[in-house]
C-alpha cells in the first residue's frame, strides 16, 4: 500500500476537522501550563489550510506538506507554528519528488520532521513537549508489515506518549516555569500530535471521500 497526495490531502483535511473538534479541550489543556490558546491557534492554521487547498489541488507529497508548512507558519502564533512548520517542512524536504509514499519512505518522512522539531525546539524525550508523541509514533512506524497496520500502531503510540506528559516535570516552554505545578496535566502539543497520527491511521483504512 502506498499514499498518493489525494490520501495525503484527505488526511490533512481530517486533521483540520478533528482539530476544529479538539479546539476547546486543547485550549483547556494549554491554560493549565500554558497561554490557553493553543487548540485556537491550531483551529486557525488549519483552517487557513483548508482554504488553500480548496483552491486547487497540489501534485506531489511534497508540495502538500509545504503548504502545510508555510501556512501554518504564517499563521499559527506562539511556538506551535514554527513547530508544527518545522515537522512538516522537513517532511517536504524528505519526501523529494515522490509521487506516493510507502512505509519506509513515510517513516523516513516523519523521522525528518521529528528530528527536525527536536533541533527547533531543542527538546528531547520527557520533556513534556509534543516530542513526547512524536518520538514513539515514528519509531512505531518502523518495520516492514502493512502501513494501515504501523499507522495504527504509530497513532496507539502516540496518543500513549501524550498520556504519558502528565505526570512530567515541564522542561521547555512556558510550562516549564511552572516546575512541579505542571505535574498532572497532559502537554497540549503532545495532544495536537496525537491526533494527527489519529487521523492520518483513519485516512489510510478508509477510501478518500
Amino acid at each position: 500500500m502506498m499514499l498518493d497526495v489525494s490520501a495525503l490531502t484527505d488526511w490533512i483535511e481530517r486533521l483540520a476537522v478533528a482539530i476544529d473538534e479538539e479546539q476547546a479541550h486543547l485550549s483547556e489543556l494549554d491554560a493549565a501550563i500554558g497561554d490557553g490558546d493553543h487548540g485556537a491557534n491550531m483551529a486557525r492554521g488549519f483552517t487557513a489550510v483548508k482554504g488553500k487547498l480548496e483552491q486547487g489541488p497540489v501534485e506531489t507529497p511534497a508540495a502538500l506538506f509545504k503548504l502545510v508548512a508555510m501556512t501554518l507558519i504564517s499563521t499559527v502564533g506562539g511556538a506551535s507554528g514554527p513547530l508544527y512548520g518545522t515537522l512538516f517542512l522537513e517532511a517536504a524536504k524528505a519526501a523529494g519528488d515522490a509521487q506516493a509514499l510507502d512505509g519506509a519512505s513515510l517513516h523516513e518522512v516523519f523521522a525528518a520532521g521529528l528530528a527536525g522539531v527536536r533541533m527547533r525546539g531543542k527538546a528531547a524525550p520527557g520533556d513534556k513537549t509534543m516530542v513526547d508523541a512524536l518520538t514513539p509514533a515514528v519509531d512505531a512506524l518502523a518495520g516492514d508489515d502493512d502501513l494501515r497496520e504501523r499507522l495504527q500502531r504509530a497513532a496507539a503510540a502516540a496518543a500513549r506518549g501524550a498520556e504519558a506528559t502528565k505526570p512530567l516535570v515541564a522542561h521547555k516552554g512556558r510550562a516549564s516555569y511552572l516546575g512541579e505545578r505542571a505535574i498532572g496535566h497532559e502537554d497540549p502539543g503532545a495532544a495536537s500530535s496525537a491526533l494527527l497520527f489519529a487521523t492520518l491511521a483513519e485516512a489510510a483504512m478508509e477510501p478518500v471521500r
